[in-house]
């Protein structure tokens, strides 16, 4: 998903999300201080103009616990879905958080020093290539002599880049975010079934009705097309129907990759083959396109293939590569696909 898609949004726009955002994966002391019961999303009206119009931001807020004080700290998280890493992040979130204390000046927002309230700034980027630009302002600027960099703004972000996320916690901690990005990292409909199954068990109860139908809408208009491209999906009008969909899928897509893998045979087979060894150039072809295709959907699971893999696929039979293509839906790592085939 490289561009904002507003179901998204609507997710942290619950304040679950947000605290198992906050407790799951912000490595912080500090967020032992904080009140979650009181995590509240800001109104438009603490928000200018110029922020308001950003469909990608959310601002919210919660009690901070220091010492005998207790004060608001705001949040802001900027929902970053672009396909290239943005290298001066760090000089808009300067001018976004610029924008919103301006506007807390005007509300009167201080603390009861009288001060402006403490914001951290969280950028949430799930963007395909690792993100590898500055999170402090300080090193876009070039260095000057002497005290000159004293005077340079200052201004650090939170970065969580989903792609380099460890989600891999146990499910019995139930952290929506870790079951959302997992989810994001999911390939077939295996996994997919297991992390949707974790939210039904974790979304059952009544008040939880709004957040359950925030992921339908995002795993029906978001996820699923992006991982079943050209499939007509039905009606799915909860997470009980998209689990039901996709167990047919797994016999589904197991069928169309074999077919596939015939029909790309059976074409090469024909090229191949001559008048008179027609038979035999065509079950050739149909055994070398199955091991075509199967070393591409190999690739795109688990990445650049090593060459023994690569020579194993050339010299099995039709057999052997039928037996690994079916174990690409639920196998771990290469290990997994060639175990006792």
């Amino acid at each position: 998903m490289n561009t904002h898609d507003p179901s998204y949004k609507l997710l942290f726009s619950h304040p679950q999300m947000v605290r198992d955002l906050l407790v799951g994966f912000v490595d912080e002391p500090w967020v032992a201080d904080l009140d979650l019961d009181s995590l509240e999303q800001v109104s438009g009206s603490y928000i200018s103009e110029d922020l308001r119009e950003r469909e990608d931001d959310l601002l919210w807020r919660v009690r901070l616990r220091d010492g005998e004080r207790n004060r608001w700290l705001y949040l802001y998280l900027l929902l970053e879905f672009q396909s290239s890493v943005d290298a001066f992040m760090a000089v808009r979130l300067l001018t976004y958080l610029g924008l919103l204390y301006q506007d807390l000046i005007r509300q009167r927002a201080f603390t009861e020093a009288g001060r402006l309230p403490p914001v951290l700034p969280i950028v949430l980027y799930n963007g395909k290539p690792r993100w590898t630009a500055a999170t402090e302002l300080l090193d876009l600027i070039e260095p000057t002599p002497g005290r000159l960099r004293d005077y340079a703004p200052r201004l650090r972000y939170l970065l969580l880049d989903e792609g380099a996320i460890d989600e891999s916690a146990p499910w019995a901690l139930q952290n929506l975010v870790a079951a959302l990005f997992r989810l994001e990292k999911s390939r077939g409909p295996l996994p997919l079934q297991t992390a949707i199954a974790a939210l039904i068990d974790w979304l059952d109860a009544p008040e939880q009705a709004s957040l359950r139908r925030a992921f339908t809408v995002w795993i029906k208009r978001v996820l699923i097309p992006g991982r079943m491209p050209g499939v007509n999906l039905p009606e799915l009008g909860d997470l009980l129907e998209i689990k039901t969909m996709l167990a047919e899928s797994v016999i589904e897509w197991t069928q169309d990759w074999k077919q596939q893998g015939i029909e790309e045979g059976r074409i090469q087979g024909r090229m191949e083959g001559r008048m008179e060894g027609r038979i035999e150039g065509r079950i050739q072809g149909l055994i070398e396109g199955e091991s075509s295709l199967l070393e591409r959907l190999l690739i795109k699971r688990f990445g650049p293939l090593p060459e023994d893999v690569r020579i194993r696929l050339q010299a099995a039979n039709s057999e052997q590569l039928q037996c690994w293509a079916e174990r690409i839906l639920y196998a771990r790592d290469l290990n997994d696909v060639f175990t006792d085939c």
